[in-house]
């Protein structure tokens, strides 16, 4: 039919709409005074809450927290494994009740996740620790405190004394030391020890040694004058307690000046052989990124493994943990627990560990983005978006309960 026989258009006729279709349209609500309720408000993925934090904090502090090792090729490898998932999810099933919890270390947690150790908590947030600490606990999942935190272990037992929190520890040259902080986390009832062997020595940063990065931040000229971009978070530093290590003597200069002058370069089998039989309950290995090593560590009393790049902050181009998961879950998934950590930025990749046989998945910057996003309820806000993208996944893939998360329902590319 050509345009010249097409029938005329009938006009669209025209009303004034009634008031009582227009009132259920108004949403008018009254304005949240809260600038940092506002924030958190309105983001609704960890990527939000990062770049909610880019605007909270220091440039040098932002980056201590978003930064790798040399190239950062090890971090954005762990990110393109996880997008590299494929599920597989099967239809027409009652999925209106779903269970996210599960057991990790012999205890229950609400989700497979642990929110791994983080150095230097308060320089992030004033709030630091503890502000994570009580958010871990509200959502019902374990907080591993770092040896390297900035608030004393017994502190933050005390603010959350229900909670269930394991101690991370290094192995420092000084092992009078590490014993000592070994005997005051039993004493403090924390549930398991988390040792770190991925750190002989650190690893290259190189946003931190870009910018200058002491522990705690030098008023140098070039801080002073970020003061005007970020006056908040400069209030909180110099208005509350110094920013000291908890579990350390004090000092001056950069992270990897540290690192150099505490940690163990010479640290073999026979040291975790001392803490095994030193240390009464769970003990966890971090750092694992060899099915041979997997091995050898179980061999030696480790009770749970975690496979681990160090959140692609030590060796550059190591091992993808989410990868090498497999192949470590067959060689001793029979004897013991195996985690992964990096690269976990959603609920959907929690489900993608989980069915790859890992008991849980561990999260550090997911976490601080929320912190320095927004104190302790950004820690919150973090923690509930993990939770509804999880619940969220698991109904669209058909699953009622976490622990039936299976090889079935996901294929690694």
């Amino acid at each position: 039919m050509s345009s010249a026989e097409l029938p005329p258009r009938t006009p669209i006729k025209r009303r004034l709409p009634r008031p009582s279709e227009i009132r259920p349209l108004l949403k008018l609500q009254a304005p949240d005074l809260s600038a940092r309720r506002r924030r958190l408000a309105s983001a609704h993925t960890i990527e939000d809450l990062r770049r909610a934090a880019l605007k909270q904090v220091p440039r040098s502090v932002f980056d201590y927290v978003d930064g790798g090792a040399e190239q950062e090729i090890s971090i954005a490898r762990s990110r393109v494994a996880f997008q590299g998932v494929e599920f597989h999810p099967r239809v027409l099933r009652d999925v209106s009740d779903v269970d996210t919890s599960v057991e990790i270390l012999g205890g229950p947690s609400a989700l497979p996740l642990v929110l791994a150790p983080t150095g230097f908590t308060r320089m992030m947030n004033h709030e630091g620790e503890i502000a994570v600490a009580r958010a871990a606990a509200r959502a019902g999942l374990p907080y591993t405190l770092s040896t390297m935190g900035t608030t004393d272990l017994e502190d933050v037992r005390d603010a959350a004394p229900e909670a269930r929190q394991w101690f991370q520890l290094y192995l420092w040259k000084d092992r009078a030391a590490s014993e000592a902080l070994i005997a005051r986390a039993e004493a403090a009832a924390y549930e398991a020890l988390v040792l770190t062997v991925d750190t002989p020595v650190g690893g290259a940063r190189m946003r931190d040694v870009r910018n200058g990065l002491t522990v705690p931040p030098a008023l140098t000229p070039r801080t002073l004058a970020g003061m005007a971009r970020r006056p908040g978070w400069w209030i909180n530093v110099l208005t509350t307690e110094p920013l000291t290590f908890a579990a350390l003597n004090s000092f001056d200069g950069t992270v990897e000046q540290m690192i150099a002058k505490m940690f163990d370069p010479t640290a073999g089998p026979e040291d975790l052989r001392w803490l095994r039989e030193t240390w009464p309950r769970k003990l966890v290995i971090k750092g694992v990124q060899s099915v041979e090593d997997a091995k050898a560590l179980v061999d030696l009393g480790a009770d749970a493994l975690v496979l681990s790049n160090h959140g692609g902050r030590q060796l550059d181009r190591a091992p993808t943990p989410l990868r090498l998961l497999p192949d470590v879950v067959a060689a001793v998934g029979d004897r013991c627990e195996v985690m992964i950590d990096t690269g976990v930025r959603t609920g959907a990749d929690l489900v993608t560990a989980k069915a790859m046989g890992a008991s849980a998945a561990m999260i550090g910057r997911a976490y601080l983005y929320g912190l320095m996003a927004g104190g302790e309820p950004g820690v919150d806000r973090a923690l509930g978006i993990l939770r509804a993208e999880f619940t969220r996944t698991l109904q669209l893939l058909g699953v009622t309960r976490a622990e039936d998360l299976g090889p079935a329902h996901v294929t690694l590319h």
